[in-house]
């Protein structure tokens, strides 16, 4: 078994403890085997992930130091070596369009039906991670497979699933590196998140997918990989890969894994990341606002021409994006990998024709620019964009499976393209900063009720809308940025009466038992704080956790 553990660590039994609340068939889940291989697998790899969090904040140190990225001098043989990923599998092959979501058990059922080629079944960013949630999502992922899922709505609407063939195929995204899972706690330590997530699906349902293969061909043990910052993380996820199937008797490279490249140190390590994972890699994945967030993290110190402008007019056609997702594309294809596009988050709208119809605009031209720039796929946040996205790419692709043989833009893509921030033109306004209160707020205030994915004006938020918006108010704030539309500088004092107002006018839209039902006030003091506290909160769910109980 491959251990990070010394000849002279201890080798006594474990003690394990499940702290959680009770769940509703929690006991399938948290069978004594599984538990146990989840136990090894933090035995195994803890140390290393501890010494890889570590190795972030001496990296953010550098950049706070040096203001500037570069390309690393270490790794230049692989980058400029011969070398291409495992061919992927059946079921991976033709994934023009991705539905994403939290493992809920109606949005199961729908995302499954949805027409799409793959379904991200999010553990991450879409769920709040409450007990409940994390180990529901993992009995309704078994009852799926096992094509025992069902669903009624309060209002007595019935879901089934379509016929086995008809459905997509399975990616589960777990936790990133950095968030712990109290819940189970292995001689008084929590697990990490990623690990548990993995760990519980990878046991119960790698072998049922592979007994599958040869009736249904969108069966495997697939994965997306979120927050990676080094290709040092993927090599812990490798390694990890790599004992799993080894201790469950799986073949070796039946795993497949996408990366999402939305860090911007993730972004100079392309090569390398697909690099370590070439075994077990699928593709790379261009995100948007996580990777915004990750600039400002890193460079929210370096001067004013690394200061986003209002979130909302930073789109993948920004200069510095545009050569993200060019790298992305000539980086994949070069290496055999598929190439996945980022979000179409707008939830349509049966009630506003004229919403609806601008931006089903907006996203037809988002998507036919991905599939133009050479893409292989995308993704959409609700049923209704399946076949806009659809049809964007089948204009592409024809009856391919995919483009990979398309090089992309040609020319080559530099590290000061990459952090070429102010290229980006916009400004900072007081419209825009009034829209991340709002939209901070209101998704905080929803995960703290448990819901990880939050329909906030016409659109599907995550926890990374929430973590931009947050940041750029933290970056505005400490630059001095001075308001293009009112003249006002931001500071903590305007953000205090912006947030005031916002709760005031909540309170009187919901009506004060509504209001008071809710965790808007937490919500508010949270955001406050991850906004405006001296020293900058690397994720804003890690002091959120304890408040979710």
């Amino acid at each position: 078994m491959a251990s990070d553990q010394g000849p002279g660590a201890p080798s006594a039994a474990p003690v394990v403890t499940v702290a959680g609340p009770r769940v509703h068939r929690a006991e399938e889940v948290l069978t004594p085997e599984a538990v146990a291989f989840v136990v090894g697998l933090h035995r195994a790899f803890e140390g290393r992930r501890r010494e890889l969090l570590a190795r972030r904040r001496a990296r953010r140190a550098e950049i706070a130091r040096t203001g500037t990225l570069d390309f690393l001098p270490e790794t230049a043989a692989v980058r400029a070596g011969d070398w291409r990923v495992a061919e992927a599998p059946r079921a991976l092959r033709d994934r023009r369009v991705e539905i994403t979501g939290p493992t809920d058990r109606k949005m199961v059922i729908n995302a499954l039906n949805s027409g799409a080629r793959v379904w991200l079944a999010d553990f991450e960013d879409a769920t709040s991670p409450t007990w409940e949630n994390v180990v529901s999502g993992q009995i309704n992922l078994i009852d799926a497979f096992e094509g025992r899922i069902d669903f009624t709505s309060p209002a007595g609407k019935a879901y089934t699933l379509r016929p086995a063939a008809e459905l997509a195929t399975v990616v589960v995204r777990p936790r990133g590196w950095h968030l712990d899972e109290n819940h189970l706690l292995v001689d008084g330590e929590p697990v990490a998140g990623a690990l548990l997530d993995f760990g519980l699906y990878f046991f119960h349902n790698a072998g049922r997918l592979l007994a599958r293969g040869a009736e249904d061909p969108n069966s495997g043990p697939y994965f997306y990989l979120p927050k990676t910052e080094s290709h040092l993380e993927a090599r812990l996820w490798n390694d990890v890969f790599t004992h799993a199937q080894a201790e469950l008797g799986i073949p070796h490279g039946t795993v497949r894994a996408t990366v999402l490249i939305e860090t911007i140190t993730a972004a100079f390590e392309m090569d390398e990341i697909l690099y370590e994972l070439r075994e077990h890699a699928a593709g790379l994945n261009a995100g948007r606002w996580d990777y915004l967030f990750s600039i400002v993290k890193n460079f929210r110190d370096a001067g004013a021409q690394y200061v986003l402008p209002d979130r909302n007019s930073v789109t993948m056609a920004s200069p510095f994006m545009a050569a993200y997702t060019r790298l992305l594309v000539r980086t994949c294809h070069r290496r055999g990998a598929h190439a996945i596009g980022g979000m179409a988050a707008f939830i349509p709208s049966r009630r506003d024709p004229e919403v609806n119809a601008a931006a089903l605009t907006k996203v037809t031209a988002d998507k036919e620019r991905e599939a133009g720039n050479g893409f292989d796929g995308s993704w959409v946040a609700h049923p209704d964009l399946v076949p806009v996205a659809r049809a964007c790419f089948d204009a592409v692709l024809g009856e391919r499976p995919h483009q990979k043989e398309n090089p992309g833009p040609a020319g080559p893509v530099t590290a000061a393209e990459l952090l070429d921030v102010a290229g980006a033109g916009g400004s900072c306004t007081r419209v825009g900063l009034h829209n991340a209160v709002q939209v901070g707020i209101r998704y905080i205030e929803a995960w703290l009720r448990g819901l990880g994915a939050v329909a906030i004006f016409h659109m599907m938020e995550d926890a990374a809308t929430a973590e931009i918006s947050r940041s750029q108010i933290w970056q505005w704030i400490h630059n001095g940025v001075v308001l293009a539309d009112t003249g006002e500088k931001a500071t903590a004092d305007l953000l205090r009466l912006l947030v005031a107002g916002e709760l005031a006018g909540l309170r009187a839209e919901l009506g004060d038992e509504a209001y008071a039902a809710g965790r808007w006030r937490e919500a508010a003091q949270l955001f406050e704080q991850v906004a405006l506290a001296e020293e900058f909160a690397d994720f804003l769910t890690l002091p959120a956790l304890p408040l979710l109980g």
